[in-house]
């Protein structure tokens, strides 16, 4: 790989800034406008009954995971679109968009039915029978949705590998502001709508989801600058050879991000056993850390996208320049986070509760959350970094050795197993967490080290 030196650092910094951010704010948009989904779903149900709030709470962690399996494993193909890209493969980039879109069906294919069938497990988890009714028609209603959902994903992940990203953010917030009036209308049987609660919810978010898609779809057939890219007849059939590669790098991503949901989740339904103020006060701690989150992660896949093209092109200095820049950017967020929770706790788990044991319980979490956050840091960018160079299976197996056979056991030890089963025993997890992440920070940045040695 070749590597030019320039002579003045600082300015190459500057310019590798724009690019990456031209990539990044978009992403940054859409992420925000698909956490916001969530976000008004909650607070729509929540106005219309507990029993629907429940039912919604309970689905999402049921069709979350299935939703980023598909996310995780879609992302190889911007990772395998910008190496092509970057190294002039202009026909094999045409050739790929089929591919993805093949293996999208396929994965909705399997997902949707687990939607539709939700009922036959969701009854072991023993709700109560009118919460484990509406739960399982939020969740088939859902399910309606995917099959638009894997489309756009692909289209998604098949132009940021090109380095477009502005349209899929407007789709997104399109999506977004159209799902508010369809909540309306369907939950609370507005507008000549049937009544339908949690359902009419389900219905609203798979609506959302096909109106996204339709958009982005509409852009790729008539946007001009897209075309030279896309193939000549999208009706091909499967490139066997083409759709294995995207299965080799895409679902160890896949994997990975479920389960790191996975992890998060059974920590918390562990931590409701020790008490409503504990479950409250994680969850605001929890909630803090995805607001700085959300644009780590779009600065990572910007950069890895940026990183893509430049291996593609066998240009080592802006590989390491986009690397700098995205670490820097992400470095900043988490410093920004660290100073607002150790500056300013108090202010913020205000906007929560007043409730004088939560706040308690909470301030010693955000000051545990800031020290998690900065160490997220540099496992999120040397994520990205393996991302791009299409090494997924690694960041898998450290987050499985790292969360599922360090944090998880060992906080269920500390916490409950050896603990007094108080609302205290949370800060043992947090303990437990942080350890887990700087594992997987090291194991991942040493990785890194060894795959920038060889651009020496």
């Amino acid at each position: 790989m070749t590597d030019t030196h320039p002579p003045r650092f600082v300015p190459q910094m500057l310019n590798e800034l724009g690019p990456l951010w031209r990539i990044a704010w978009p992403l940054l948009i859409a992420q925000t406008a698909q956490i916001g989904t969530g976000v008004v779903d909650t607070l729509m149900a929540g106005n219309y009954g507990d029993t629907d709030l429940a039912a919604i709470a309970v689905g999402f962690n049921i069709w979350l995971p299935l939703y980023l399996i598909i996310l995780g494993t879609l992302f190889a193909c911007s990772a395998i679109v910008a190496q092509d890209y970057g190294a002039g493969r202009i026909e094999r980039v045409r050739s790929f968009l089929p591919q993805g879109l093949w293996v999208a069906v396929a994965l909705s294919a399997v997902v949707t039915p687990l939607c539709l069938g939700s009922s036959a497990f969701i009854g072991i988890l023993g709700l109560p029978p009118e919460t484990a009714a509406k739960t399982a028609a939020y969740v088939s209603r859902v399910g309606l949705g995917f099959p638009a959902l894997g489309i756009f994903l692909a289209l998604r992940y098949h132009t940021q590998g090109l380095g477009i990203t502005a349209p899929f953010a407007m789709a997104s917030v399109v999506g977004f502001i159209a799902n508010v009036p369809l909540n309306y209308m369907l939950i609370f049987g507005e507008w000549g709508a049937p009544e339908l609660g949690a359902e009419g919810c389900g219905l609203a978010t798979a609506a959302s989801m096909w109106i996204s898609t339709i958009i982005i779809l509409l852009y790729v057939l008539t946007a001009r600058s897209i075309q030279p890219y896309l193939p000549d007849r999208w009706l091909e059939g499967p490139d066997w050879s083409r759709i294995a590669e995207i299965l080799a790098v895409g679902f160890p991503v896949g994997l990975t991000f479920f389960l790191e949901t996975g992890v998060f989740s059974a920590i918390t339904l562990l931590i409701a056993t020790l008490g409503d103020s504990a479950v409250a006060a994680h969850q605001i701690a929890i909630n803090v850390w995805d607001v700085f989150y959300i644009p780590m992660i779009s600065i990572g896949s910007a950069m890895a996208t940026r990183m893509g093209h430049a291996i593609g092109a066998q240009n080592a200095h802006v590989v390491r320049t986009a690397l700098r820049v995205g670490a820097a950017l992400s470095t900043m967020i988490g410093l920004l986070a660290m100073l607002l929770l150790l500056l300013f706790p108090d202010a913020i788990i205000g906007a929560y509760t007043q409730s004088g044991d939560i706040r308690d319980l909470a301030l010693r979490l955000l000051r545990l959350a800031a020290l998690f956050i900065m160490i997220d840091v540099v496992q999120i960018v040397g994520s990205f970094v393996l991302r791009a160079y299409k090494e997924t299976r690694f960041p898998f197996l450290v987050v499985t050795l790292s969360y599922w056979g360090l944090a998880l056991p060992l906080g269920y030890l500390l916490a409950i197993h050896w603990g007094d089963g108080t609302p205290e025993g949370t800060v043992d997890f947090w303990y437990t967490t942080i350890l887990g992440i700087a594992v997987a920070a090291a194991l991942i940045t040493w990785r890194v080290r060894r795959i920038l040695r060889a651009l020496d």
